[in-house]
């Protein structure tokens, strides 16, 4: 469990053109002020290659939405400064986090890959509910 955080994680998944996205969620009391409208969680993405040709992970897209409707878009290269290569098999995985000023929202995005032909193709990131575990689960 990441350090600081509380209750059971939550886990999604989806697969595109046999690379499989899971995504775990986890609350970080510790650094969430929810007095002040803080609230942060952290989540840890692993991404497996269970396709039988080598793929590279270019770039990213993140849509955050909170539930006030409010939308931040996150692009960029790679993630957590890495352009990870997959052989067939292989997986790598990494740990982020976000904020947000309400106590719940959801991420969704996309994974630009590239395949060993050089063809680029979308990775769906499957979306994922970030909730506060003091507050009702809301269906996002």
């Amino acid at each position: 469990m990441i350090e600081g955080s509380t209750g059971e994680s939550d886990v999604y998944a989806s697969t595109t053109q046999q690379i499989t996205v899971t995504v775990k969620t986890y609350y970080l009391d510790e650094q969430s002020e929810p007095d002040e409208g803080h609230y942060v969680w952290a989540y840890k993405v692993r991404i497996q290659n269970n396709g039988g040709e080598t793929v590279q992970l270019l770039a990213r897209n993140w849509r955050i939405i909170d539930s006030l409707g409010h939308i931040q878009e996150v692009q960029g290269e790679g993630v957590v400064g890495e352009q990870p290569v997959l052989e067939p098999g292989d997986f790598f995985e990494y740990t982020s986090g976000t904020p947000l000023g309400t106590p719940s929202g959801f991420m969704a995005g996309t994974y630009q890959m590239k395949a060993g032909d050089g063809k680029e193709f979308d990775v769906v990131i499957p979306a994922f509910s970030l909730d506060c575990p003091d507050e009702p689960r809301l269906v996002h």
